[in-house]
């Protein structure tokens, strides 16, 4: 396999994990960011020139790189072993990563909207939003750690309950914010 897979293996769960918390503070930033679009001024320019700086610099310093190193360390390990290709555990991993990235494209066109000033989710959607990123997240580090031992029924009802709960959990939670705030 080679004496650098294991370099290449660190890098990419390194990165991995900073790209993953890259999604989610943005998300975080694009509710607050939002929310923050109906406080009376000056708070509002305030905190949406705040909001942009730091949804900016995340974008570019963290998120986007933490992405692109991520995936060159996971292409650089099926290079040094090519043979992952052939198990199935790893195509499933790989439609979760494509998926991934996609989410991530979008989450940077969500950047390019607040920074024109365009709104089309409101801070219900965005939160639920935010939440898919964790069932990519549940359902690639289960995928890459059961492999095989996976019963794909199984795994997806249990990622069905998953969303399920996080649903819940969201709906829940704008109750309780909702209660809080009269």
């Amino acid at each position: 396999m080679g004496d650098y897979y294991g370099y290449f293996l660190s890098v990419h769960i390194v990165f991995v994990i900073s790209w993953m918390a890259g999604l989610f503070y943005i998300l975080s930033l694009f509710i607050y960011h939002t929310e923050a679009n109906d406080k009376p001024e000056p708070d509002r320019s305030i905190l949406v020139g705040q909001f942009l700086k730091m949804e900016a610099t995340l974008w570019k310093i963290i998120a986007t790189p933490a992405m692109i190193i991520s995936v060159l360390a996971g292409a650089s390990m099926l290079y040094i072993n090519p043979t992952l290709l052939e198990a199935d555990w790893m195509m499933v991993k790989l439609g979760f990563v494509v998926a991934l990235i996609i989410y991530h494209f979008i989450c940077q066109r969500i950047v390019k909207q607040l920074k024109a000033g365009i709104y089309k989710m409101n801070s219900f959607q965005l939160r639920l939003w935010r939440e898919l990123a964790t069932i990519f997240m549940v359902a690639i580090v289960f995928t890459v750690i059961l492999k095989s031992a996976v019963n794909w029924i199984y795994g997806l009802i249990g990622m069905m309950g998953l969303a399920f709960v996080i649903m819940f959990a969201v709906k829940a939670y704008k109750r309780y914010r909702e209660k809080n705030s009269k």
